[in-house]
């Protein structure tokens, strides 16, 4: 039953297993030039939040960085060790992860928290945030509530 549960989850949320790929361009890239490639995209997705823009592509990553798309996935491949992609909603799951347990947004619906660290709908949201965290963003919504609950109640007791 567990494994029919997991497979209805997986193909619920679109979810697949990747299979690994060997790049051949990750080769030409010199080591120097990718440790400068990935501070330079720390400092822009990152820093710059360009990770909660639903249309920032690896390609316009690489026109702001004056360099190609190919050097940026080779980068995000060795470096971070994960596509494009995956790295971007990385830090969307994260983020969604803070606002879903602030209280100021406590009122907030699941489509406006997607919308707010950057996913395209509601189903990328709910597939992302189920691969990374393992659990639905209401369920962990509501585990957290479950817990600061008790925690508070036991901080009284």
């Amino acid at each position: 039953m567990h494994v029919f549960l997991t497979f209805g989850v997986m193909s619920k949320y679109n979810l697949s297993d990747k299979k690994e790929r060997d790049a051949n361009y990750c080769s030409l890239v010199s080591p120097a030039v990718m440790d400068d490639l990935k501070e330079r995209i720390m400092d822009v997705v990152v820093m710059q939040k360009k990770y909660k823009d639903k249309n920032y592509s690896a390609r316009q990553l690489a026109k702001d960085l004056g360099t190609n798309s190919r050097y940026v996935s080779a980068v995000v491949n060795v470096r971070f060790r994960m596509n494009y992609t995956t790295f971007i909603n990385k830090y969307r799951i994260e983020e969604a992860m803070s606002i879903l347990t602030d209280k100021r947004f406590e009122d907030l619906r699941m489509e406006e928290v997607s919308d707010m660290v950057g996913f395209s709908n509601r189903q990328s949201f709910y597939a992302s945030f189920y691969k990374f965290v393992g659990m639905t963003p209401k369920e962990y919504r509501s585990k957290y509530m479950v817990e600061t609950k008790a925690k508070k109640k036991n901080n009284k007791d």
